[in-house]
């Protein structure tokens, strides 16, 4: 390494401040848990007050669509956790292959959701559509809930291929590296974070009847 190099390093690792990034990243999240904790609250609170009405509603979600989803997020967050040992241990083309693993399986819980919203839609099982509105109010919240809340997970799984595809980038060009894995780990908690929501919606939704 010349000296050029060495002065870079030194100044690049003086400027690090990675216990206040893993800070951040915590705060974040828990903001993320304030958010989908109130929308559960919202659904216990309405589930109490139309229980028969959930539980009809319920029945028109397909239990193995969501197991298999289930899975899948399973499958990722082990994928990711393993991705950051691999780094940490230097392994970093074996820790690029898992985090491209992990955004496969994402999109592939995305291609499930597509598949299963479009099932619903097609028998007319959508917000503001003729067939839900001439439903007790209490199917309307339920399939309401539904499409919010499993929209709004959707929505952090895309997030989260964005992060993990930029974190794939990265440490193929050694931004994110085993002695700057702080990255790596802070997506990785970002992406337990969807898998933990998700915990949560499926029994919800799906076991619930």
């Amino acid at each position: 390494m010349s000296a050029h190099d060495a002065v870079a390093a030194a100044e690049g690792h003086a400027h690090r401040d990675d216990a206040g990034s893993r800070m951040g990243m915590w705060l974040f999240l828990f903001t993320e848990l304030i958010l989908f904790g109130g929308l559960f609250i919202i659904y216990a609170v309405y589930r109490y007050l139309h229980y028969p009405e959930f539980q009809l509603a319920a029945k028109e979600l397909d239990t193995m669509v969501g197991t298999i989803n289930t899975l899948i997020l399973l499958t990722s967050s082990l994928t990711v956790a393993l991705s950051i040992v691999a780094l940490r241990e230097g392994r970093k083309g074996f820790s690029r292959a898992l985090v491209a693993i992990t955004v496969l399986l994402a999109l592939a819980f995305l291609v499930n959701k597509y598949f299963e919203w479009e099932h619903k839609f097609s028998l007319g099982i959508y917000p503001g559509s003729p067939t839900l509105t001439n439903q007790p109010s209490g199917v309307i919240l339920y399939f309401g809930l539904y499409f919010v809340m499993t929209g709004l997970h959707a929505l952090h799984v895309i997030i989260g291929m964005g992060v993990l595809v930029y974190l794939f980038v990265a440490i193929g060009n050694g931004r994110v590296s085993p002695d700057n894995s702080v990255r790596l780990e802070s997506g990785g908690l970002y992406w337990h974070l969807v898998d933990i929501i998700w915990i949560f919606l499926f029994p919800l939704f799906y076991l619930l009847h």
